[in-house]
């Protein structure tokens, strides 16, 4: 039976660090993106315009920024 290495370890943990926050943005991201179309719906168009850009960025860091630049580069 075969011991992993720490250099393994770590890396392990590192890409499990980057997969849960990338997931935790691109979802965060996508339920402010909703929230930003209610707000639309109701009329307050201030709010929805921040929430609209809010849950732009957090899409942008979770789905490019960490899951594809950090976690998927790794798998290629």
């Amino acid at each position: 039976m075969t011991s992993i290495g720490p250099e393994l370890l770590a890396e392990s943990l590192q890409l499990i660090v980057y997969t849960a926050v990338a997931g935790v943005l691109t979802v965060g991201g996508v339920l402010v993106e909703q929230a930003s179309v209610q707000h639309l719906g109701t009329g307050e168009t201030m709010i929805a315009l921040w929430l609209a850009a809010l849950g732009g960025v957090m899409l942008y860091a979770g789905a490019y920024g960490l899951g594809y630049k950090k976690v998927l580069s790794q798998y290629v």
